[in-house]
C-alpha cells in the first residue's frame, strides 16, 4: 500500500466540498455592513442579503422543496434571482433561470421537461407565463415578484415574493452539499434546432468558474458590479457568486439602456460589468442627454464577436477597458480569455485589435484546450491558418445534458467535450474561431468563414452590426449574403461594401450579396443566424 494513503484519509477537518455557496457566509462576517445589492432605490448590506438567502432557502424548504428539486425563475435582472443563485442550492434544489424573452410554448417545455416544482415570476411577464401553465396542464406553485421598479402585471400566485421571504426564518440553518458533484443549476440552451438542451452544473465547476472569473480579469478589491449580462444566461456567467466571492457590491439593471448605464457608472461608481457587443453599441451610441461624466476606470468583458478597432478606441475614449472572452452554456460562460499582453499596448490600435479578436487561451480552472480534426482528433499545427474543432476539458464542463443520454455521449465522445466551434490555433498558443460547423459557407468546393467576412465589415465605418450567412447559388451552390445594420446618420451602398470586402479579401470569400436590415438578437444581444438563414433561403 502506499504509505501516503496510511491513515490519510479524507475526513470533515480536511476535506469540504467546493460549492460557491461558501461564499456567501464569509463575505456577510467579513463585510457585514458592506453594501451587496443596490437596485433603484433599494440597498441591501451583506449581512440583510445573507439573511434574505437564508429566509429564501427556509420559505422553500417549507414548501417541500428539497434536494434535486427544480426551481425555476423568471426574471430580470433583479435581488430575487441574484437571491435564488444562492438561497434554492443552500437547500440542495437546483436553479433554472428561464430566460425572459422565451415565449409560452419554450418555457412551458422547460418546465414540464426541467420537472419544475416551484416558479418564481415577475408579474411583467404574466400574459406569457399564464399561457405557459396552461400549456404546461399540471399544478406548479407560483410566487410572483412584485418590482417596485418594474412596470407591474397581475399576479398569478398565492403569494407575492416579500410575502413569502417574511415566511422563511433569517436562520435557517443550511449546509453546503455532501458532494461537489451534485446539480446547482440547469440552464436550457437556445433551440435553434429543435427543442432546446438542459445544461447540468455542478458545485464544483460553479466554484472554480467564479473564482476563474477573478483570476482572469484581475479582480481584486470590492468591485462593483453593473448587471447588464442576464443573470439568466450561463447563470450570469457564474458572476453573481464571482462578486460575492470578493465581498463587492451587485448593481441590479432591470432594463439595459443608455442613460441606466451611464447613471450607473456615475451615481453607483460601477467597475466592472459583462454584456454583448450590443452593450458597447449602447455606450458609444447615447446622446448627449444619457450620457454622464464619472471618474473612475471602467473593466468590461464581452464575448461574441470581437470588438474593432474602432469600437476600442471608443470605448478607451470613454474610459473603458474591454476584455475579450470567449465560452459556451456548456462550460459555465466564459472559459477562454485572450489574456492581455503589456507589451501589446505599445502596438497601433488596428494591431491591438486584431490581437483582441483572438479568442484567447484557456482560464486558469480549465484543464485543457485544443484544436483538432474531428474525425481523428489530431490537434492542427499552431499556423494560424489549419481549421479545426475546438475541444475542452476540464472541472468547469458541464455534467451533461438533463435527461438527454444520447446528446451527452455526443458531447463528451473521445474524452473531450466537442464545441461544434472550428477555429485555428495561432504559434503563440492563442485560439481563434473561425465559425460554427453549421456556418462555414462552402462556395464552390472552397469552405469560407462567415466570422472573417464579418471581421473586415465591422471595419467599415458605417457599419454597426453585421452577420453573413450562406445565399444558396444555381453555379457555386451558395455564396456569402451579409446582412447589415447601420449606425445612426451613417450611409452605404452594397457596392460600397462588396468593394471595402474585395480590397480586404480573396475576391470568392466577398459577399455577393449585402441586405440592409434590423438583425434579429437573443436576449443577451447575440445575432440569430438560424433566423437570416430563413431570409437568405428566399431570393
Amino acid at each position: 500500500m502506499n504509505p501516503f494513503d496510511q491513515n490519510l484519509d479524507r475526513q470533515a477537518a480536511n476535506y469540504v466540498p467546493l460549492s460557491p455557496l461558501s461564499f456567501l457566509p464569509r463575505t456577510a462576517a467579513v463585510f457585514p455592513e458592506g453594501t451587496a445589492v443596490v437596485h433603484g432605490m433599494t440597498r441591501y448590506s451583506w449581512a440583510e442579503a445573507y439573511g434574505r438567502c437564508k429566509r429564501l432557502a427556509s420559505a422553500l424548504a417549507n414548501l417541500g422543496i428539497g434536494k434535486g428539486d427544480v426551481v425555476a425563475v423568471m426574471s430580470p435582472n433583479t435581488p430575487p434571482l441574484w437571491e435564488a443563485h444562492h438561497g434554492v442550492p443552500m437547500l440542495g434544489g437546483v436553479l433554472n433561470a428561464l430566460n425572459v424573452r422565451l415565449d409560452a410554448q419554450t418555457i412551458a417545455f422547460i418546465l414540464q421537461h426541467g420537472d419544475a416544482k416551484v416558479l418564481i415570476t415577475d408579474t411583467e411577464y404574466h400574459a406569457t407565463i399564464q399561457e405557459a401553465l396552461r400549456l404546461l396542464g399540471r399544478d406548479l406553485p407560483v410566487i410572483d415578484i412584485d418590482d417596485p421598479e418594474g412596470p407591474g402585471g397581475r399576479r398569478l400566485g398565492r403569494l407575492e415574493y416579500e410575502e413569502f421571504l417574511a415566511a422563511g426564518d433569517p436562520n435557517f440553518q443550511w449546509s453546503l452539499p455532501g458532494d461537489e458533484w451534485d446539480a446547482i443549476a440547469l440552464n436550457y440552451t437556445s433551440g435553434t434546432t429543435g427543442d432546446p438542451k438542459g445544461v447540468v452544473y455542478h458545485h464544483r465547476g460553479a466554484y472554480l468558474n467564479a473564482l476563474g472569473n477573478a483570476m482572469v480579469w484581475g479582480l481584486s478589491g470590492r468591485p462593483v458590479y453593473l448587471w447588464t449580462l442576464p443573470m439568466f444566461h450561463c447563470n450570469g456567467w457564474c458572476f453573481p457568486w464571482t462578486i460575492t466571492a470578493l465581498g463587492g457590491t451587485h448593481v441590479c439593471l432591470r432594463k439595459v439602456e443608455a442613460k441606466a448605464i451611464y447613471d450607473a457608472f456615475a451615481d453607483q461608481g460601477v467597475t466592472h460589468l459583462c454584456g454583448a457587443p450590443i452593450v458597447m453599441q449602447l455606450i458609444l451610441g447615447a446622446e448627449t442627454e444619457q450620457r454622464r461624466d464619472y471618474p473612475q476606470k471602467v473593466q468590461m468583458m464581452t464575448a461574441a464577436a470581437p470588438p474593432p478597432a474602432a469600437v476600442l478606441a471608443g470605448m478607451a475614449k470613454q474610459g473603458i477597458e474591454v476584455t475579450h472572452v470567449y465560452g459556451l452554456t456548456e462550460i459555465y460562460g466564459p472559459g477562454v480569455v485572450c489574456a492581455w499582453h503589456e507589451e501589446w499596448n505599445h502596438l497601433p490600435l488596428e494591431e491591438q485589435a486584431e490581437l483582441k479578436s483572438r479568442q484567447g487561451v484557456a482560464y486558469p480552472v480549465m484543464e485543457a484546450l485544443m484544436v483538432a480534426d474531428p474525425e481523428t482528433m489530431e490537434p492542427v499545427p499552431a499556423d494560424g491558418q489549419t481549421i479545426g474543432e475546438v475541444f475542452i476539458r476540464g472541472n468547469t464542463v458541464m455534467k451533461g445534458y438533463y435527461k438527454n443520454p444520447s446528446a451527452t455521449e455526443k458531447a463528451f465522445a473521445n474524452g473531450w467535450f466537442h464545441s461544434g466551434d472550428l477555429g485555428v490555433l495561432h504559434p503563440d498558443g492563442y485560439i481563434q474561431l473561425k465559425d460554427r460547423s453549421k456556418d462555414i459557407i462552402i462556395s464552390g468546393g472552397e469552405n469560407i468563414s462567415s466570422i472573417e467576412i464579418e471581421d473586415v465589415l465591422y471595419k467599415h465605418p458605417a457599419v454597426a452590426a453585421v452577420a453573413v450567412v450562406a445565399w444558396p447559388d444555381d453555379k457555386w451552390g451558395e455564396t456569402p449574403c451579409a446582412f447589415v445594420e447601420l449606425k445612426s446618420g451613417a450611409s452605404a451602398t452594397a457596392d460600397e461594401l462588396i468593394a471595402f470586402c474585395r480590397n480586404r479579401l480573396a475576391h470568392f470569400k466577398c459577399p455577393r450579396h449585402i441586405r440592409f436590415e434590423e438583425l434579429p438578437k437573443t436576449s443577451t444581444g447575440k445575432i440569430q443566424k438560424f433566423e437570416l438563414r430563413k431570409r437568405a433561403g428566399v431570393k
